[in-house]
């Protein structure tokens, strides 16, 4: 498994809503509540990046009970893994960012004006930092 690999983060909230085996829907539902709505996945979306967790042995799709047309996968121990990477990176980007940020007494004004403007975000032009 590639040391370098970066997952999107439709694929980190596919990843994590299947440590529980989930159908589609199910899957939908997760990523945008664990995300705030940042992830809202189209069914279109969801069941291609499914089918090629599937190709990449990182999910499975489990049996069909019967009766059932709901199809449901589950994380497999390569794609926990790879989910587990991910979260030591994410873990590794925001402990560097608060080092940086943080402890070393960096302050918005530090920046250029230009850019106070996009770091403080949603600022109405005309209206100050306070």
């Amino acid at each position: 498994m590639g040391e370098n690999l970066v997952l999107t983060e439709a694929v980190y909230y596919i990843l994590l809503s299947l440590v529980k085996a989930r159908h589609g829907y199910g899957i939908m539902q997760m990523a945008e509540e664990l995300s705030g709505g940042r992830v809202r996945l189209a069914a279109g979306t969801l069941y291609g990046a499914l089918n090629s967790l599937c190709r990449k042995g990182w999910i499975e799709a489990l049996p069909e009970e019967d009766g059932s047309r709901k199809k449901e996968y589950k994380i497999t121990a390569d794609g926990f893994d790879i989910l587990q990477r991910e979260l030591a990176r994410l873990r590794q980007l925001v402990e560097n960012g608060e080092s940086v940020l943080g402890t070393a007494g960096f302050q918005s004004n530090d920046l250029p004006e230009s850019q106070r403007h996009k770091m403080i975000g949603g600022l109405e032009d005309g209206e100050k930092d306070s």
